[in-house]
């Protein structure tokens, strides 16, 4: 199989990607508390406030996050307006960056050949899809370490590439730049991968002291600068909160996301399909045409099992926190694939059997969702005694599923069986098939389900905020954490106290309406508590109400 194709033309392809698929409703659904709506939140009140160095939730430091991933969202929201689709554009960008860079660094590795293969196996893969829709932080942070950890690997292979001090200077920058999106963990993950690959080449590597200095202070001054600047600007403590965040990460379960050890293998296997199984026949030992080649790929194994084993190892189980290992997963499995169009190599039966295995899975799991949501009482009859209040009116949502939900199985099941009857025979158009089957599943899955799931869990809540929120009136959680009525409320410094108390209730619902969003589970504590509460209406497992002393229109 030959391909001859402009690396302009690839590119422009990989643009066309991102409009056809990427920005297409991207704005169409709320924001998903909590990481998306913390976010966006934090990039708001940047705007209100005119603070562009403090990141704040409800106008107090949040140190959870340094501010360079809300910088792009600021950015994005003074283009577009304060709304969904300004807060998900950045990771729409980056996806189109991370598709572009990953073809140009694998044409530099084995051809214009692989590097498309490579960007096609991220591009069409569940969860990385799935995350350049979104609005978490986890795609920009990847892409800085991935491009790290990239031109490190340049820097190591000065038969090939000879500009020593720019290559290490860039992953410099790239690895500061992670740390100015998330945190540390970006130098930790680097140095231990560089340590293990330094242990498996037995320290034989050209470095200099020079080299050394340039990586060490770039770094600092790139990964430091914010830092600094927060400590010049009296925010000591917030950076002292940061850091001990960071470090509680690998000890403590915050949020009660707690998980099995096996949590991210099932996460990966899954969410990185198909490019997961692919992968599989990767793990052994070929000769490629130069050692930068095969420097490239044991950095890709490093980096995978590195991934896998620390996030397995931290206490808290986030499906993105893992996500760093899609790099590694679809290089591999575009290895083999490259491979196996050469016929190098082979894809196992069993593999084509994981495929079908893995791909009967997700059908009947996106067949079974609109079956049983459409009849709720399957769920509800079965499990009453276990299931809440909140949770039943969750599943009684009208929602309006119907047979065109069906149409994601069909696609996975129709795509498959033409794929991998294609991959036994031999044939390249099995690939073809496997990975445009995997984008237009994923795809459809989105569009379809998406809107429908944010509605059933969310939806009434926040339809409820926006309506009754505004410079005149007041809308607040009770028994449970949200900060959806600080971006949808659109609230202003110092009108909603960190933590709501009696007197702060009585003072403000005396001079404006306060309305208030309660889970069906604990409301009737909350009208015992407060006796001037009165009920509005329940709707989709939530309880919504007001205070009555209150004067205001509802």
């Amino acid at each position: 199989m030959r391909i001859q194709l402009k690396p302009w033309l690839f590119i422009v392809m990989i643009i066309l990607y991102g409009v056809v698929f990427l920005i297409p409703f991207s704005g169409a659904v709320h924001l998903f508390d909590w990481d998306e709506i913390i976010f966006a939140e934090s990039a708001r009140e940047m705007m209100v406030s005119g603070d562009y160095l403090t990141v704040t939730i409800n106008y107090e430091p949040f140190w959870e996050k340094p501010p360079l991933f809300i910088w792009l969202q600021v950015i994005s929201m003074k283009i577009f307006g304060i709304n969904e689709f300004a807060a998900r554009f950045p990771n729409v960008l980056c996806g189109i960056l991370t598709l572009i860079s990953l073809y140009l660094v694998g044409r530099r590795i084995h051809g214009e050949k692989f590097g498309m293969l490579w960007a096609i196996a991220f591009g069409t893969a569940i969860l990385p899809f799935f995350y350049f829709r979104t609005g978490i932080i986890d795609p920009w942070f990847n892409l800085f370490i991935f491009h790290g950890f990239s031109f490190f690997i340049f820097y190591l292979s000065p038969e090939r590439f000879s500009r020593r001090y720019l290559y290490v200077g860039l992953s410099a920058l790239f690895l500061g730049l992670a740390v100015l999106t998330k945190g540390p963990v970006a130098v930790l993950v680097f140095a231990l991968s560089f340590l293990i690959y330094l242990t498996y080449v037995r320290g034989r590597i050209a470095v200099k002291v020079s080299h050394i200095l340039v990586f060490m202070g770039i770094l600092a001054v790139t990964g430091g600068f914010w830092f600094v600047l927060a400590i010049i600007d009296g925010n000591l403590q917030v950076v002292r909160d940061f850091l001990s965040y960071q470090a509680g990460l690998f000890t403590d379960d915050f949020a009660g996301h707690g998980g099995f050890p096996g949590f991210h293998f099932v996460i990966l296997l899954f969410g990185v399909f198909p490019a997961s199984v692919l992968m599989l026949s990767g793990f052994q030992k070929k000769r490629e045409e130069d050692r930068f080649a095969q420097a490239f790929r044991t950095w890709m194994y490093i980096l995978f099992f590195l991934v896998l084993i620390l996030f397995s190892i931290v206490q808290t189980k986030l499906v993105h926190y893992s996500s760093l290992a899609y790099y590694p997963m679809t290089f591999i499995s575009a290895w083999v694939v490259y491979q196996w169009l050469e016929r190098k190599i082979e894809i196992r039966r069993w593999q084509i059997v994981m495929l079908g295995i893995i791909s009967l899975v997700l059908i009947i799991l996106t067949g079974l969702i609109p079956l049983v949501l459409r009849n709720p009482g399957i769920l509800i009859d079965r499990y009453a005694q276990s299931l809440s209040p909140h949770v039943v009116g969750v599943l009684k949502s009208e929602a309006g599923w119907g047979y065109i939900h069906y149409i994601p199985a069909f696609i996975l099941f129709a795509g498959m069986v033409a794929a991998l009857y294609r991959i036994t025979k031999r044939d390249y158009k099995g690939i073809i098939f496997l990975f445009t089957t995997s984008l237009l599943f994923t795809f459809s899955s989105l569009l379809l389900f998406v809107p429908k799931v944010e509605r059933m869990i969310q939806g009434a809540a926040i339809d409820f905020m926006k309506a009754h929120s505004g410079p005149e009136k007041h809308v607040i959680t009770m028994g449970f954490k949200s900060f959806a009525p600080c971006f949808y409320g659109g609230w202003l410094p110092g009108e909603i106290p960190q933590r709501m108390n009696d007197q702060w209730l009585g003072e403000v619902s005396e001079r404006k309406p306060v309305f208030v969003v309660m889970k069906a589970d604990n409301s009737n504590k909350f009208f015992k508590e407060y006796p001037m509460l009165e009920k509005i209406h329940e709707e989709n497992g939530y309880v919504f109400a007001v205070f009555e002393k209150t004067g205001g229109n509802r």
